[in-house]
C-alpha cells in the first residue's frame, strides 16, 4: 500500500513538473486605448527567430471567461508542455483570453427549450469583437515571431469549440487544420474553401451542455462537401470530453503533419 501511494505521489510530482503554466508569458494585445485583448503565449524551448515554428490559437469555453482566469490553462496547455511534446513538437502556442461577457462565436444558445436549441446562422451578423481581436492577434504574431505561415492550427473547447468552426468559416485561408472539441456551428451556411482544412472533431455521446448532434451534423455537412474529416465520440462521456481529446495520441501528431497548400 505504502509502495503503491509512494508511486502515484512521484508520478504525480513528475506530471505537474512537467506541467509549468509559468512557461506561458501573460501579455496584452492593445487594440485601441479602450479595448484590449489578454493573453498567453508559450514560445518553444530555446526559441529561435531565424527559423520557423508552427502557431498553434487555442480557445477556451464559456466556463473560461475573464480577465485573468488561469482554468484555460488546465484544458489543454498541458499538453503542450510535456517533455516530450517540447522536444518533439516545438510550436507557438496563443491562449487569448475573452472578457466575462464575450464570447467566440456568434452561436447563440436558446436555455429556454429543452432540449437547447442553437441560432447557426453565422451570414446574419459580422464576427464577435473578441474573434476578430483573436485572429488580428495571431496575424500580429506571425508577421513578428518564426512562424510558419503554411502550418497555423486552431482548436478550442465548449464556446471554443464553437469559434474554432466560425474561424474557420471567417478565415479559411488562415488555418491548416482544425480541431474542435465538444462544440457545434453553422452546418447551413459554408464556405466552399473549408473543404480544405481538415478536421477532426470531438464530442462526448452523453454531453448535456452541447448536444452531440450538433458535431454529427457538423461532420455530415462537411463530408457532404467532400471536406477531410476525423470523428471520435466517446461513449459515456459528457461535457468534458476535452479529457479524452487531450489524451489521444495521435492529437499533436495528427496536427502538426497538416500543412496548407
Amino acid at each position: 500500500m505504502k509502495i503503491t501511494l509512494w508511486l502515484l505521489s512521484l508520478i504525480y510530482t513528475i506530471a505537474s513538473a512537467q506541467e509549468d503554466f509559468s512557461l506561458y508569458e501573460k501579455k496584452e494585445f492593445k487594440i485601441s486605448e479602450t479595448k484590449a485583448l489578454p493573453y498567453r503565449i508559450l514560445f518553444p524551448e530555446n526559441y529561435d527567430r531565424t527559423k520557423t515554428y508552427p502557431l498553434v490559437l487555442f480557445l477556451h469555453g464559456a466556463g473560461e471567461r475573464g480577465n485573468d482566469n488561469e482554468k484555460q490553462l488546465t484544458h489543454g496547455a498541458k499538453l503542450f508542455l510535456s517533455t516530450k511534446a517540447r522536444k518533439d513538437f516545438p510550436c507557438i502556442v496563443i491562449f487569448p483570453q475573452c472578457s466575462s461577457e464575450s464570447a467566440w462565436s456568434n452561436v447563440k444558445i436558446d436555455r429556454t427549450k429543452n432540449p437547447l436549441t442553437f441560432d447557426f446562422d453565422y451570414t446574419t451578423q459580422p464576427s464577435t469583437d473578441q474573434l476578430e481581436m483573436a485572429i488580428q492577434l495571431i496575424r500580429k504574431v506571425i508577421k513578428e515571431e518564426g512562424v510558419d505561415r503554411k502550418r497555423v492550427y486552431i482548436t478550442g473547447l465548449s464556446m471554443g469549440g464553437m469559434g474554432t468552426f466560425e474561424a474557420v468559416f471567417r478565415f479559411p485561408k488562415l488555418f491548416a487544420a482544425a480541431m474542435p472539441i465538444c462544440g457545434g456551428g453553422d452546418a447551413l451556411h459554408y464556405n466552399k474553401l473549408l473543404k480544405r482544412i481538415p478536421f477532426w472533431v470531438f464530442h462526448g455521446a452523453e454531453d448535456a451542455v452541447v448536444s452531440v448532434n450538433y458535431s454529427r451534423q457538423m461532420v455530415d455537412k462537411l463530408k457532404s462537401m467532400g471536406a477531410w474529416v476525423k470523428y471520435s465520440e466517446y461513449q459515456g462521456v459528457n461535457h468534458n470530453s476535452w479529457d479524452n481529446a487531450f489524451a489521444e495520441p495521435e492529437f499533436l501528431v495528427w496536427m502538426f503533419s497538416n500543412k496548407r497548400k
